[in-house]
């Protein structure tokens, strides 16, 4: 039951579109207002800081909470259960050793749907916001080391452009070389230990990410994309 309710949990999940009900509860259409996305970063704009940051931590959740349960569902032999729902590990189906890959495969398989979901929610007309946050989530529960150098790129970028999509476009085109970088830097990729699925995973949400935030890189180039700027200090 494991291999099949874990990408199914993670899209239904993924697909509630947080962002929207967010901005309902202060009276606001978030689909009419800003980019017309219901994302964190729209939200952010529109409907306040405080509720955009709310809602860039569910976004998050959905990706990782699933994530996480299918790595503590789906195991293999010799699998570090040390990042996992500890009272649930008895309940996991556990793969041979030499099946690792399959149990890896569903991991990312799983936070995938998860992604898909929230960027393609059923509930919204299959549309959807950009999958950072999301991306993020899952992120942290199959790759936690991965996050902070993610997050240290997406600030440096941010605060050169002042573009939150570029960020976000820059840290998703990152990824797969960290993802590749952090397998040679533990000698994984000589020995042939390396995980092949999260590389894979990487490189498709990263381009996924790319993908939907193609209109983004037309404004940006078209220089109409909306910036945060700096708030200049009154004069006393």
């Amino acid at each position: 039951m494991q291999l099949w309710l874990c990408p199914l949990l993670a899209f239904l999940l993924g697909s509630i579109p947080f962002g929207l009900f967010i901005a309902r509860s202060k009276g606001i259409d978030i689909r009419q207002h800003g980019s017309g996305n219901i994302g964190a970063t729209n939200v952010l704009r529109v409907v306040g800081k405080k509720h955009g940051i709310f809602c860039l931590i569910l976004d998050a959740l959905k990706g990782f909470i699933p994530t996480l349960l299918a790595i503590t569902l789906i195991q293999f032999k010799g699998q570090n259960t040390g990042f996992t729902f500890h009272n649930l590990l008895d309940q996991g189906y556990i793969f041979s050793a030499a099946d690792q890959w399959k149990a890896q495969s569903l991991h990312v398989l799983t936070g995938l749907f998860s992604i898909l979901g929230h960027n393609y929610s059923p509930w919204v007309g299959f549309k959807g916001g950009k999958g950072i946050a999301t991306s993020a989530g899952v992120l942290i529960a199959l790759a936690p080391l991965v996050v902070p150098v993610l997050i240290v790129a997406w600030v440096l970028i941010f605060i050169i452009s002042r573009y939150v999509s570029m960020a976000s476009i820059g840290a998703a085109a990152l990824l797969p070389l960290i993802v590749i970088y952090g397998s040679w830097r533990h000698g994984k990729l000589a020995t042939g230990e390396w995980n092949k699925p999260l590389f894979v995973f990487s490189v498709v949400i990263a381009v996924l990410a790319i993908w939907k935030h193609r209109t983004n890189i037309k404004r940006i180039m078209a220089g109409t994309e909306s910036r945060f700027e700096r708030k200049k200090k009154a004069v006393s």
